[in-house]
Parts: structure tokens; sequence; C-alpha cells
């Protein structure tokens, strides 16, 4: 009985484990293997190299600028928008004042809030960074506008076309491209959450803060972990890297003030024509994603909470 059950398990998980080693734990290796050659990816001749492609990645100045844009969004660019998704989900859900028959609900229009938070999440990605590339736009873009509109003629950058500002201004687009996202999953948790909780905690005379940090982020604690998770990784996966190569001048520039690796990966490989090189960067790219992942894991980690 118990050989015919683990064979049944086995024929099961044969077809999915199989599909899954073919199409990603195999193009995993290839890239490993690629990085010690000097494949072009235009050309099926190549030669080992050894590790002159990690030698050269070390000692490459734009890979290490690159890194240290993507640290920076994988480090603020979740701190950001999940912090804001907590503070609208939470007013949306519980932040209203009390009402006829409710001690606990969210703000008034809060129905309306979570479309208008989510509408972002309705349009292609494109589509947003070609929008805000026409709002940045420094001669008639609607920012530049609006800020001569309140007279601040004085303070009108390039935005895109500044070395100082352009990076941040594509921060900002992926925040408010991604937050609807989080404050539609975070008020599906919320929601969970058993009202008599906080209407215990308000008769304690606990304040909006309090139950806040004592009930609500606890009790939330595993679904911030993972959109932790997944933030980082879409801050240095192909989401990062389609607003940037869309918005930024060059792309990557001005002097490569907006360049992160996924876009490094993709000039190596097709505009330089040196995919053994991209590859290399990619394998990087691919350890760093891991121990962000491992970190954030780590230092998350805490009692499960059960209700």
């Amino acid at each position: 009985m118990q050989h015919g059950k683990y064979r049944f398990v086995v024929g099961f998980l044969a077809a999915p484990l199989t599909l899954y080693a073919v199409f990603v734990i195999w193009p995993f290796i290839q890239a490993v293997y690629y990085s010690f050659t000097d494949w072009t990816g235009l050309s099926p001749d190549f030669k080992m190299v050894g590790f002159a492609n990690y030698q050269r990645m070390f000692e490459d100045e734009i890979f290490w600028k690159s890194l240290q844009h993507s640290v920076l969004f994988v480090v603020l660019l979740p701190l950001v928008t999940l912090s804001l998704a907590l503070f609208f989900a939470f007013m949306i859900n519980v932040g209203g004042r009390a009402r006829k028959g409710a001690a606990v609900t969210g703000v008034r229009g809060s129905g309306f809030y979570k479309v208008a938070y989510f509408f972002p999440q309705v349009l292609s990605i494109a589509i947003v960074a070609v929008l805000f590339q026409f709002a940045y736009n420094p001669r008639d873009g609607a920012l530049n506008s609006a800020l001569s509109a309140i007279g601040l003629d004085g303070f009108q950058p390039s935005w895109l076309g500044d070395p100082d500002y352009a990076l941040w201004a594509i921060m900002a687009v992926l925040v408010w491209s991604t937050v609807g996202f989080f404050v539609v999953l975070f008020s599906a948790g919320m929601a969970s959450i058993p009202k008599d909780f906080y209407e215990a905690a308000l008769l304690d005379g606990a304040g909006r803060i309090t139950t806040f940090f004592r009930i609500t982020l606890p009790l939330l604690w595993d679904t911030v972990q993972s959109g932790w998770i997944y933030m980082g990784i879409l801050a240095l996966g192909a989401e990062a890297f389609a607003v940037v190569h869309i918005m930024s001048v060059g792309p990557g520039g001005p002097d490569y003030s907006t360049s992160i690796l996924p876009l490094y990966i993709y000039q190596s490989a097709f505009r330089d024509a040196n995919a053994a090189y991209a590859t290399t960067i990619g394998v990087a790219l691919l350890v760093i994603t891991l121990c962000f992942a491992a970190v954030v894991m780590r230092l998350g980690r805490r009692e499960r909470l059960e209700y």
C-alpha cells in the first residue's frame, strides 16, 4: 500500500518537476556556463576564458554604478511603497470615525479610494512610463506647468535630463504604479482580521496608531514580508528595467545616473554584442536577488500569530 502511494506521488510530480528543470534550472546552468566564455550571442563559435568576465565586471565602473542604483531601488522602493500601501489600506478599512452601528470602519468614500489606488494596475507599465515621460517634459510637461502655476518658476529642473533628479523621478513612477496593488492586498488581509480586536482595543483607550502597530501590523506581518520580497524582485527585474529603458535618456543616462543592472545586462547583450559578459552580470544579479530574499526572510522571521 505504501509502495503504491509513493509511486503515485512520484508519478504525479515527475512532469511538473521535469518542466521546471528544463525551463528554469537548465537556463540558470547555461548562464553560469556562458559567463566563462567569450560568446557574442551572434555566433555559435566561442571559447572558454575562465574568470576573465568576472574580473572585468569587478573592474567595471558602469557595473558598480548600476549596482549602486539597483541596491537603492531594492531598499527604498519596498520601504516607500509598502509604507504608503499600509497607511492607505489602514485608513480605507479601519481608519475612519465610529458611525452608527459600526465602531470600526474606513474613511468615507473608501470604495472610491480603492478603485483610484488600483487604477494604475489596469495600465501597462509601458503606457505609464510614456505618460510620465510627457509629464516630466521640462518645457510643457504637467509637472513644471504645475510648479509655474503656484509661483515656483525658479524651480523647474529638466527632471529626466538632470543627473541629480532623473533616478528619483523614475523611482516615483514605480511607486505610483505599484502602490495600488499592495493597497488591495493589504485591504484583503485587514478585512480578515476580526473587528472585535479593534473594538476591544478602542474600548481600552487605544488610538489608531496603537491599534495599527499592536494589532494590524503583527497580524499582517506574513503578507508584508511576502510583499517586501515581491517588491524587491520587481525592483531588480523587468518592471524596473521597462521604466528605466523607456523614460531615461540614453537609456541609462544622463551620465549613467539611471543605469541599473537589468538595463546594463540588456545593453551588454544586444547593444555591445557581448552575451557572455551580460550573463556574467546576470549571475551577479541572481546572487544579489537570492541574498536580498534571504535577508528579508531572516530579519522578518517572528512567531506566527493565529486568530
